[in-house]
């Protein structure tokens, strides 16, 4: 499958489920005590960077963006779907939001103090991912934080519905931390720290803390 068609898909497929994706996660965060800790950790690198802009990439509705701007820090939203870019508008008037590609990242060099991806990086192809994580350093400050958020596993399953059981063309694609952090040192990144919530569940959750080398 070429990117063209992957990413048609997952566009798509955003678009056709963004209103009953938004109604599930609007108080997403209100019982997950650890991923508010984790963007609070979050925002406190930010600060301690200098502060400044900070991309949060595949935002979807805006709940995470929402959120960073309420602790304080700068975040505008980036995401694939023109569908979920149009809830996250409306949910969130006061905030910016705009389309585009983790694959094709249309921000300034060194032009962001903080990059923030979660969950969002489930739909990209293995092959893609230095691709992705170049833009990511690019974008970022030197010694800026980067946080990202995924599915802990070792395989990649089609899912074709999803959210309201809206029909859904996308991969997901679930990958051990160790792995992601390997790509980040790869891509000029440190590792800081990661995180392994829910570790009894069927599918766990990971978060790795990263910053661009100085």
């Amino acid at each position: 499958m070429s990117a063209d068609d992957w990413l048609a898909d997952t566009r798509t497929s955003y678009d056709t489920v963004a209103g009953s994706y938004a109604d599930q996660l609007r108080d997403a965060l209100a019982d997950r005590t650890y991923l508010r800790a984790a963007l609070g950790v979050f925002a406190e690198r930010v600060r301690a960077a200098g502060g400044g802009p900070v991309a949060d990439v595949g935002c979807g509705p805006g709940h995470v963006t929402a959120h960073l701007n309420e602790l304080g820090v700068d975040a505008f939203g980036i995401d694939l779907s023109p569908g979920m870019i149009d809830v996250a508008r409306r949910d969130h008037p006061g905030l910016r939001f705009e389309v585009g590609s983790m694959t094709e990242l249309h921000l300034g060099d060194a032009s962001v103090a903080g990059l923030l991806a979660w969950w969002s990086l489930i739909h990209i192809p293995d092959d893609e991912v230095p691709t992705v994580f170049a833009h990511f350093h690019r974008v970022l400050r030197p010694g800026g934080p980067l946080q990202l958020g995924f599915h802990v596993g070792d395989i990649s399953r089609l899912k074709t519905e999803g959210y309201g059981g809206h029909p859904m063309t996308v991969y997901v694609h679930r990958r051990q931390p160790d792995k992601v952090a390997s790509w980040l040192r790869d891509a000029g990144f440190e590792i800081e720290a990661q995180w392994l919530c829910d570790p009894d569940d069927p599918i766990p959750q990971a978060l790795i803390f990263a910053r661009r080398s100085p």
